[in-house]
């Protein structure tokens, strides 16, 4: 924290500009020691000069340097940003330069880091900053906003603030039984209170379903026998040839993905290898690879030929993703019909020759989804794992203390489960942490940031 550190905050190659990012105590005086223009010690902050950077006496390129002083900046740092011409041997020439000037090269994430650390962002902000930067659909990039403007810890604190009003009147209760005005902790009390933050808790982790599938998309598989359709299917869905297509049984060895928009949610395409039994030692692989993705996959398209019985294997595929969620698709209804499957089995039929059932296998995922529900929503949802499991953590606790107070156990043994809940949602912003996972969460982060 005491070294002053740099980095391009732009990605590297050929373009207009190029931003390369200094911020530390010896921001200003690095810069100027390669600046040709003017001693921005002695500048205003923010405000913006021209000049040259220089290495001794030789020009390295025209420019224009930004300085903001601490502590209005991301990191609340000095900070100062060189906008060079873009271009890998410039940018980098610069680089070098300050870096030889005492400036150290910046960890990944290393500026949001230092932003965390010296408090002017929590940790569900900083996070949020990561996935706006990958952000690939507007939905993605409102979801991130949401967290970086401090809308998820706005409803966190809020919840933190509830259950420490709590923890206050119990303790009142306890050391000043003779103070009048203290709210007087009943087993009454107690229930509104923890029922109302269960609820707000439970609400939170509903919505949280909705960030993951924003933020990570749909992952489908596309599994079936060889030659049923499968591959057709993906270059229709994503109206290009993705997958190689012939009559020759086994064509797809190998997982194929590809990607494509549904109601501004990104859907994660798996075409699978036809899973059959071979001998073929490559074509194994890939039936291995398919049975894999079945299990991983979110939701699983099996598709069925309308032009055959149905096979053994085509039975056992049924069997092995009923548990799953799933759509049969029997393609191929151009042709002859000769398969017959049980009445009770819900289909989508169709074939990619005239393109039949694709729109209507589009609103079925769609209606599985809620896809249509998600584009009227305000986006204010966790959206990873490490948010889910502590707002998980702490609405366990907050369920033991109304299990206690319903079997009148004594109000200080429940403020136990409370605390831990109150640390929990604590953890979730940042304002608890170990130093092993803040690195782990910033490493994430690209170069520059």
């Amino acid at each position: 924290m005491n070294d002053t550190i740099v980095a391009v905050a732009t990605s590297l190659g050929v373009g207009a500009i190029s931003i390369i990012r200094l911020s530390g105590k010896d921001s200003l005086s690095i810069a100027t020691s390669i600046f040709k223009g003017k001693d921005l010690t002695k500048v205003n902050s923010h405000t913006i000069h021209y000049g040259f950077i220089v290495d001794n006496d030789s020009v390295i390129d025209e420019v224009l340097v930004n300085v903001m002083r601490s502590p209005k900046t991301y990191t609340t740092e000095d900070t100062v940003e060189i906008n060079c011409h873009g271009g890998i041997s410039t940018t980098n020439r610069i680089l070098e330069l300050l870096v030889e000037k005492g400036a150290r090269l910046a960890e990944p994430g290393e500026f949001t880091k230092r932003a965390f650390l010296n408090g002017r962002i929590d940790l569900i902000e900083a996070e949020s900053v990561s996935d706006l930067i990958s952000s690939k659909s507007d939905k993605q990039r409102t979801l991130a906003i949401n967290g970086v403007n401090g809308r998820i810890t706005k409803i966190v604190r809020e919840l933190k603030d509830k259950i420490l009003n709590i923890i206050a009147n119990i303790e009142v209760n306890i050391d000043y039984p003779e103070y009048e005005d203290a709210i007087e902790v009943t087993p009454d009390y107690l229930q509104a209170q923890l029922v109302s933050i269960e609820k707000e808790m439970e609400l939170l982790l509903s919505n949280s379903e909705i960030g993951k599938i924003i933020k990570s998309g749909i992952d489908i598989a596309l599994v079936g026998r060889p030659n049923v359709g499968k591959s057709s299917i993906l270059n229709a869905l994503l109206n290009e040839d993705k997958a190689i297509v012939t009559d020759i049984s086994g064509t797809t060895r190998d997982v194929i993905e590809a990607k494509m928009n549904l109601k501004g949610i990104e859907i994660n395409l798996i075409d699978t290898a036809g899973i059959r039994e071979t001998t073929d030692v490559v074509e194994k692989i890939g039936v291995d690879k398919s049975k894999q993705i079945i299990n991983q996959a979110d939701l699983v398209v099996l598709v069925l030929n309308n032009n055959e019985e149905l096979t053994e294997e085509d039975k056992n595929l049924l069997k092995i993703t009923q548990e799953k969620e799933n759509i049969i698709f029997i393609n191929k209804t151009d042709l002859e019909n000769k398969l017959q499957l049980p009445d009770n089995v819900n289909v989508i039929k169709g074939n990619t020759k005239d393109l039949d059932g694709l729109e209507e296998l589009k609103k079925k995922i769609i209606e599985m989804y809620n896809l249509d529900k998600i584009a009227d929503k305000d986006l204010t949802y966790l959206s990873n794992v490490r948010q889910i499991t502590l707002v998980k953590e702490a609405l366990e606790s907050i369920k033991k203390a109304i299990e206690d107070a319903d079997s009148s156990i004594p109000v200080d043994m429940l403020e136990i489960h409370l605390r831990n809940a109150f640390d929990n949602l604590g953890v979730l912003i940042g304002e608890k942490y170990e130093d092993e996972l803040v690195d782990k969460l910033f490493k994430n982060f690209c170069l520059g940031k």
